[in-house]
């Protein structure tokens, strides 16, 4: 048997299992011994009869006595008894609607039943064990272990998985160690192959914890050495030394109309710092929503263009990019050659253009960004073009960098204009993201966190709103309609593939505010089938004050910044992780305006209501994020299959020791010396397709 060998080729798997199978992306013996256990169950203690105490999770060992099956009058459901013993007593075993167990076993069998104990008015039973036949070599596979429990898919069972995997591990020795030997001794960790046999069957609790460590390590210690490969890179360049001119930079925070934050101050600091040296800076810039971070990244390209260099700041929509374009405007004022280039717009700030076709203006635009006349660029995609040419940029900026590709990143790098440099890099994001869980996932970038908001503004105040008083939050959003505030009401996306359901949920929502609860406001609608042109056009009208209530689906999650809108009201809010309804909440309260949440939910599990309960007693998104992380993984909470979180299949966040180790193992590491960490990093990517 090889790796590479089919699981059609394994015994006892015919067409339908290798199908199911095939459900599982299992299709040769090495998928099959990477489909780890989720649990498992300790039937390791076996125990004598006579000492059996009710509850207990055991292993007994005894020959069949009595076996039958018989139809229960009153469940209709038919009923397998057995009466089991050993050298010290008796014990009744009880299945239910597995008839064929009575066929199986046969009085005189010696068996190990594992299972958990129980008292009835006859005495101790077990219900529905695992049973096992013991075998002349006595080697067991469902009982009398530790026995692994995997996730199933219809169709396959537990049984049935354990005794493929029985197989796949003789196969285990071909498995090549792709850990140096040196490294395995520094991190002590066992074998690869060993500890592939013991993640599946483990002879020990000691034998598991030593397999799940060094696959966890391996999981962790690749992501470390992709981040230490992109480090490598980005050090082997050179950036523009970008000197802090602290005088002018004085002058510029001088004219906020508010004070800086000491995080503001503090990320500004690491900011002008990185950008003083030739090694290029590769930033994290990551702030909740409305904590400033934008202006933060003003000062940062305020300072590539006092160096005279041109500043980038890339966004992953129009919307957004156009919101940073009128910040900066705000910010800078006259001052500044601004420029946006986007699919509808086209505009250098203070600037008239010699043609009134946009072709001829784009084209204008184009030839003074790689003359260098316009100091900082605004933009979507569209600044990724092969067209578009810079003249010295000295700073790129990418806003909710997880929605940009590696190679995105790359491509805007390689627009500086000076064949010799690249510029520096300065990504950001509104997505809580707690420490432990960036460095994981960004460990190429440094981190700079601003958790405090600006003075003055009002913590939104969030409710979970009963059934019953449903009336009362339409009231109370009529009320703030006539104060002049706007509303945002998110319905969830009911399945994502199905975006008939996704259109339906919203209008389904649209139809009956606009009909029935509030015929006399102004209601648009907006959902993820919809042309960006719709989009923008709706977006662009609830920014003009012209619609009082806009019915959304999460397209409206990131980056609109509405600070006329003082109401989110959230439809099936169980259905959201709480970092997406921070996400939405984050929406509001972005001015001087009491701002409300209310989240509905049809929901009448205590798990979710704990869940909103937390959501609604704490405005935190780190402390959400952290929370959401543990209960669903990264995967759910950010949406991030690219991001090769997702093949962790061992390892957590909360395996902090092991994230520290892989993160000290990696940095400077020799990739020469070491090959096949080079190697094993470009099979992993091949297989995340990071793109």
């Amino acid at each position: 048997m090889k790796l590479y060998t089919k699981v059609s080729q394994l015994n006892r798997v015919g067409g339908v299992l290798e199908r199911n199978l095939k459900r599982l992306q299992i299709r040769t013996v090495e998928d099959l011994l990477y489909y780890y256990p989720f649990r498992y169950e300790d039937y390791s203690k076996i125990i004598d009869i006579k000492d059996l105490v009710e509850g207990q999770e055991v292993t007994v060992r005894g020959k069949i006595e009595v076996i039958a099956s018989k139809r229960s009058p009153r469940k209709r459901v038919v009923v397998t008894e057995a009466v089991v013993a050993d050298s010290t007593d008796q014990l009744r075993i009880v299945w239910f609607g597995q008839p064929f167990i009575a066929k199986t076993l046969k009085v005189g069998d010696e068996v190990f039943f594992s299972g958990k104990t129980k008292t009835d008015m006859f005495g101790m039973q077990m219900v529905s064990p695992s049973y096992e036949k013991i075998s002349k070599h006595g080697d067991t596979v469902h009982t009398a272990r530790i026995v692994p429990m995997y996730p199933l898919t219809s169709g396959i069972t537990q049984k049935q998985l354990r005794f493929l995997m029985t197989q796949a591990v003789r196969a285990t020795e071909q498995i090549v160690d792709w850990l140096p030997e040196d490294i395995r001794d520094r991190v002590d960790v066992m074998n690869l192959s060993e500890a592939i046999k013991a993640i599946h069957f483990p002879e020990s609790e000691e034998e598991f914890q030593h397999a799940e460590r060094r696959l966890k390590f391996d999981e962790l210690f690749v992501l470390q050495l992709r981040a230490e490969m992109i480090r490598q890179s980005i050090k082997s360049s050179r950036a523009p030394k970008l000197e802090f001119k602290e005088k002018e930079i004085k002058q510029f925070v001088e004219t906020f109309p508010f004070e800086l934050t000491k995080d503001q101050k503090v990320s500004a600091w690491e900011i002008f710092q990185d950008m003083e040296t030739s090694e290029p800076m590769n930033r994290l810039l990551e702030g909740d929503v409305g904590s400033g971070k934008t202006v933060v990244a003003a000062m940062g390209l305020y300072s590539a263009v006092l160096n005279k260099h041109q500043g980038a700041i890339m966004a992953p929509t129009e919307i957004l990019a156009k919101q940073h374009f009128e910040t900066l405007k705000k910010v800078f004022g006259e001052n500044l050659r601004i420029g946006i280039l986007t699919r509808t717009e086209c505009t250098i700030l203070n600037f008239e253009f010699k043609s009134t076709s946009k072709a001829a203006q784009k084209r204008e635009m184009l030839e003074h960004i790689s003359k260098g006349d316009v100091d900082i660029m605004v933009g979507t995609h569209a600044l990724l073009t092969h067209d578009v040419e810079f003249k010295n940029l000295g700073l790129v900026i990418v806003d909710e960098q997880h929605r940009f590709g590696v190679d995105q990143r790359k491509t805007i790098r390689e627009k500086s204009g000076d064949t010799d440099t690249v510029p520096h890099f300065l990504s950001m994001t509104a997505t809580p993201i707690p420490r432990s869980f960036a460095l994981t996932l960004y460990g190429d970038l440094d981190l700079s966190i601003i958790k405090h908001m600006p003075q003055g503004r009002k913590p939104v105040q969030t409710r979970l709103v009963d059934p019953h008083n449903r009336n009362k939050a339409y009231t109370f959003i009529k009320d703030q309609v006539k104060k002049g505030r706007q509303v945002f009401v998110v319905c969830p996306l009911i399945e994502e593939k199905d975006t008939s359901t996704e259109k339906k949920s919203v209008m389904a929502e649209y139809e009956k505010l606009s009909k029935q609860i509030f015929p006399d406001l102004t209601i648009s609608y907006l959902h993820g089938k919809m042309l960006s042109k719709e989009k923008d056009t709706v977006m662009q009208k609830f920014s003009d004050g012209e619609i009082d209530i806009l019915v959304s689906t999460s397209v409206v999650e990131v980056g609109v910044d509405i600070p006329n809108a003082s109401v989110m009201m959230i439809e099936g809010a169980e259905r959201f992780g709480l970092a997406q309804l921070h996400q939405f909440r984050g929406r509001v309260g972005r001015s001087s305006h009491q701002s409300y949440c209310f989240l509905f939910t049809d929901s009448t599990t205590d798990k979710s209501k704990k869940r909103l309960k937390l959501f609604e007693s704490t405005t935190d998104g780190f402390k959400l994020a952290e929370h959401d992380l543990e209960l669903r993984g990264p995967g759910e909470v950010y949406g991030m299959a690219q991001s090769g979180m997702m093949h962790l299949r061992l390892a957590t966040l909360s395996d902090k020791e092991l994230i520290k180790l892989a993160r000290e193992v990696s940095r400077g590491i020799d990739f020469e010396k070491y090959p096949d960490l080079y190697d094993k990093v470009g099979e992993w990517e091949d297989k995340v397709h990071l793109e």
